[in-house]
């Protein structure tokens, strides 16, 4: 499913983009060099590609079809796993995002919740990554009937369509590759 291996690769740029958060982190607790100011470009990041974006994607269409044609999953929780995940990152990023307002404020030990909740989601992030990657999207290649996956198809398309046309991917992939080139790790 073209659908599939686009979303495959969006996990690729988030998994790209955890790491930087990462580095942040260990940078703001170690008081190294950081711009504080990218952290709100990288919740920007993570709620309009990882999540508007992408698992916009996932719940709206992906997930609601095979929560609709395949009875295993539905029954299961498997999928409403996905969805409390996506909503257990959202409030990582919003605590992470109180706890930057709280440390620009003079609150030096707001550094602790961008800490914790930055670690928090990048690690429920890289596992629910590896979930859909080799289990959920499998599924949903093997179990649709092709004229859902078909439909799926299109609806992502309209939705990449969409996201193109606004800028949304170069103005998300080119954030991703400045961050990444300033808090290299080698």
């Amino acid at each position: 499913m073209k659908s599939i291996e686009i979303m495959v690769e969006e996990h690729q740029n988030i998994r790209r983009m955890l790491k930087v958060l990462r580095e942040l982190s260990y940078r703001i607790m170690t008081e190294g060099k950081y711009n504080l100011e990218d952290l709100p470009e990288i919740i920007e990041f993570v709620r309009n590609y990882a999540d508007k974006l992408h698992h916009g994607k996932e719940e709206d269409i992906l997930f609601e079809a095979m929560n609709n044609q395949i009875e295993k999953l539905s029954k299961s929780g498997a999928i409403t796993g996905m969805y409390i995940e996506h909503d257990q990152g959202r409030l990582f990023i919003a605590n992470l995002e109180a706890g930057y307002k709280a440390f620009k404020e003079g609150d030096d030990r707001a550094r602790l919740d961008i800490i914790g909740n930055a670690i928090a989601y990048t690690d429920l992030l890289d596992r629910h990554i590896e979930k859909e990657n080799t289990a959920l999207y499998k599924f949903a290649e093997n179990m649709l009937p092709d004229e859902v996956k078909s439909k799926v198809d299109s609806d992502c398309d309209d939705v990449e369509n969409e996201a193109t046309n606004s800028g949304t991917q170069s103005r998300y992939l080119n954030l991703l590759d400045i961050m990444e080139s300033n808090y290299s790790t080698v």
